[in-house]
């Protein structure tokens, strides 16, 4: 009986250390560019990337950024998104694009675009730079 219950508790590690977040459905390895917030296209660059295992990051027009990533795919949430401190003029449009992130709930990869969306259907569209 003590065997059984070290092979479940073995087992439900090895579970937990696998990646169910966006990162593991085709998110990991690629840069996604920021092309859309709410459904207005984005000329300043503003990346996202998954470096690592509940974990995004990325780089705004003044700032780089990383966060937790604390949801299994299809749901997204992040929490304690931390940025660097540099003032720009684009400084206003990078809060803007933290506040939505931190709101987006949904997430959805379909070959080189990753939409994430928030409960109220507010998106933010993301292309895989080549």
């Amino acid at each position: 009986m003590h065997r059984a219950c070290l092979i479940i508790v073995a087992l439900s590690l090895t579970h937990c250390t696998r990646d169910e977040t966006v990162a593991a459905y085709g998110g990991a390895d690629r840069v996604w560019i920021l092309a859309e917030l709410g459904n207005q296209r984005v000329g300043t660059p503003i990346t996202l990337t998954f470096p690592g295992l509940g974990r995004i990051a990325g780089q705004g027009p003044c700032n780089t950024y990383t966060a937790k990533m604390l949801a299994p795919y299809p749901w997204f949430e992040t929490a304690n998104i931390v940025r660097t401190r540099t003032n720009c003029a684009d400084l206003a449009f990078e809060d803007q694009y933290v506040e939505a992130l931190a709101g987006m709930t949904q997430s959805e990869v379909s070959g080189s675009t990753l939409v994430l969306r928030n409960d109220a259907g507010r998106e933010m569209v993301f292309v895989a730079r080549d």
